[in-house]
């Protein structure tokens, strides 16, 4: 699951400790699409894509709002992702009854096909650097404070020109610490509807113990329509498939959105990571883990309705305790530090740059000192409730909405409103009895962290019970209904403030207290990073040149590699799994979970090839929200499924290890095997390789 990091076994090579400037190894990289690595490619391939390539594969590239990545497969909207992906809106979707996540789903119909209940999927379709414009704003301010404020403004000035313009979402997006900003304009889509996918057990196959390793055996694949008033939407831009997929030795392209990195930050920010933020994640998430957990044990249904917040709660936990492996590795944080110290000594040495950079690092680790204190309550000030979160942001909408755009906080600029409104309006179903569960612990595990005294907490329990508090507040919301959100949003401050909602009330009180926090990090905090970040970005173009990728942001990146297996447990990992290797796996296991064959799977498998390929590994550069990205050749072809990384690539916030880190992907040639002979969906199939 591509929400990463692990418990960090790697060991860097005592070169890349040596290395005193921030030198971009061979396939290492996450690349903006105006800045390919051609030079990159070139010398080791002899390969340099067209500017029609590139176009090509990112408008065939897809970001889904879940989290995750895809790719239009065929010209009529087909939507390629990962079946850990799409989970979300199988369990939305699902019921006792019903229940998609375990049974797996196949519309053999158009009419068959499932609407997905919220999710917005986007086209990157336009790119215009406003660096100037951004970095501009903030001239002549008398003070840092009011500086950020300038350049919000002018961020949701630029959006909402681009916004009304042109009818697309506009987003502008921070690149190199805020050395670079650009306006990504998307071409957005709601109306998503489910087509295909298999069982969790054949996609999630081996569970949270094979999870972030290799070698696997998952079909983790899933596949959605996309459609545009009312009809399937036509894609002039879509992957064609490759019945052959990937082999050894070849050269490879990874589109997708990986969510974010830290491999530009300061060795301070580091630290707070390590010292103070890990920490206090890694508690909060064993928490919820066992209080979900302890309610999956109740019985059937209670185990799917906590199935999907155990699977990415754990998936999460393994991130955390990688990073923070990773961070108190001795060679990593040396190789960080001996990058910071390059790069410092650099700018010293150039009297301009240090007059105009130099103060920068001292500038952040001041402020990660403020933040240190903030953290706790940043952490365990959570309601952990969908309705609280629900009111919270009613509340705070109409109230927004009110003010000047460029006063807005953030998530509430009109450039994002209506993405904004689609998630609020969603239908997806509420349970009370999870909402109760989580609500509740959540609130003692902040009366635990922050004592019963705590405003924020009182503002909720008002010097009551928290259990009883919660029963209330639940039990007597009419949240759940999208009907009566409509309602409280359309009717303005006036409804809002005349509600006798019990959750809204809460809300209500809690505001001030959320504002106040919102306002003191960011004039106190933020004010201080984000100029310091423009000076380290501005410093870095001038010491290293843009031979160098930024951070990732959850926009679109194009990374590279080979398809290569790696050295690993005293032996060697091959580069390619087939399906000889799932049943072997589940014999060696006695077919006990997590190592069960699905009945589709025992059923089907004399129809099967078994020497096709199921999954394989690569050298590309990925992170979490990579999932899902599609894996193309050199012809533009889709040969594989990123869906995860090795445990060994798992330091990858903050460092690349071209020698040990790899890719996991589903293989092209896998999945059209499994959906022709285990689901015969045949005329799935049929479109997947351009036969419809």
């Amino acid at each position: 699951m591509f929400d990463r990091i692990f418990r960090s076994m790697m060991l860097l090579p005592a070169a890349l400790l040596l290395a005193a400037s921030p030198v971009i190894h061979a396939e290492e990289g996450m690349w903006t699409f105006d800045n390919p690595p051609l030079k990159q490619l070139k010398a080791q391939y002899n390969f340099t894509p067209t500017q029609a390539w590139l176009d090509h594969l990112r408008l065939s590239s897809v970001r889904l709002n879940d989290g995750g990545s895809g790719s239009f497969v065929s010209p009529d909207g087909l939507l390629l992702t990962n079946h850990h992906v799409a989970r979300g809106q199988l369990q939305k979707n699902s019921s006792a009854a019903h229940d998609y996540l375990r049974d797996g789903f196949y519309a053999a119909t158009p009419e068959q096909e499932m609407k997905s209940a919220d999710l917005e999927v986007n086209v990157l379709v336009g790119m215009k650097d406003v660096t100037a414009r951004v970095q501009g704003a903030a001239k002549g301010a008398s003070d840092e404070a009011k500086a950020l404020k300038a350049r919000d403004a002018e961020i949701a000035l630029i959006e909402k020109e681009s916004k009304d313009k042109t009818g697309l979402r506009s987003d502008v997006v921070g690149f190199y610490s805020g050395g670079e900003y650009w306006l990504y304009q998307y071409k957005a889509y709601t109306d998503v509807r489910l087509v295909f996918a298999p069982e969790q057990q054949a996609a999630f196959y081996g569970g949270d113990p094979d999870n972030f390793t290799y070698p696997r055996y998952d079909l983790d694949m899933a596949l959605f329509r996309v459609y545009e008033n009312g009809k399937p939407l036509h894609c002039d831009n879509y992957l064609k498939w490759s019945a052959k997929g990937a082999a050894a030795g070849e050269l490879i392209f990874i589109s997708g959105h990986p969510g974010s990195t830290q491999r530009q930050d300061t060795v301070a920010e580091l630290m707070l990571q390590r010292d103070v933020v890990g920490p206090a994640v890694i508690e909060y998430l064993e928490r919820r883990i066992a209080t979900a957990q302890g309610f999956a044990k109740q019985g059937p249904e209670q185990a799917r309705l906590v199935g999907s917040t155990i699977f990415g709660l754990q998936n999460s936990l393994k991130v955390y305790l990688g990073r923070a492996e990773a961070l108190s590795d001795k060679v990593i944080v040396a190789k960080k530090q001996a990058e910071e110290n390059d790069f410092r000594a650099k700018v010293a040495a150039n009297p301009e740059w240090k007059k105009d950079y130099g103060d920068a690092w001292e500038t952040i680790a001041h402020a990660v000192e403020l933040e240190k204190p903030e953290i706790k309550s940043q952490y365990f000030r959570r309601a952990d409730s969908r309705m609280f979160s629900l009111a919270m942001m009613i509340v705070q909408y109409v109230a927004e909405v009110k003010k000047p755009d460029g006063e807005r906080l953030p998530q509430f600029h009109e450039a994002g409103l209506q993405s904004l409104k689609f998630q609020l309006l969603s239908p997806a179903p509420v349970y009370p009895s999870t909402e109760k569960l989580f609500m509740s612990a959540g609130l003692k595990l902040a009366e635990e962290k922050l004592g019963k005294q705590d405003p924020w907490l009182q503002a909720i329990v008002q010097g009551g019970d928290v259990g009883k508090t919660v029963e209330n507040l639940v039990d007597g919301t009419k949240l759940a209904d999208p009907a009566f959100r409509k309602s409280l949003l359309d009717g303005g401050e006036a409804a809002v403030a005349a509600s006798t909602d019990p959750m809204i009330a809460a809300a209500r009180r809690v505001d001030p207290i959320s504002r106040e926090t919102t306002r003191r990090m960011r004039d106190t905090i933020s004010s201080l990073l984000t100029p310091a970040g423009e000076k380290l970005g501005k410093a870095r173009f001038l010491v290293y040149g843009k031979d160098a990728y930024p951070d990732a942001t959850f926009t679109l990146r194009l990374s590279y590699g080979s398809v290569q297996g790696y050295p690993y447990n005293g032996t060697i990992a091959p580069p390619m799994t087939t399906y000889y290797g799932l049943y072997d796996r589940a014999i060696g296991f006695n077919n006990k979970p997590p190592f069960e064959l699905t009945a589709r799977q025992v059923a089907g498998r004399d129809k099967l090839d078994l020497s096709t390929p199921l999954d394989f590994v690569s050298t590309g550069d990925i992170i979490g929200g990579n999932s899902g990205s599609p894996v193309v050749n050199r012809s533009g072809e889709l040969v594989g499924l990123i869906f995860d990384g090795n445990i060994e690539s798992l330091a990858g916030d903050f460092v690349y290890d071209g020698s040990r880190n790899r890719a996991v992907a589903v293989h092209s040639s896998g999945m059209i095997e499994g959906v022709r002979k285990l689901y015969n969906a045949n005329a799935l199939a049929d479109e997947l390789e351009g036969k419809k």
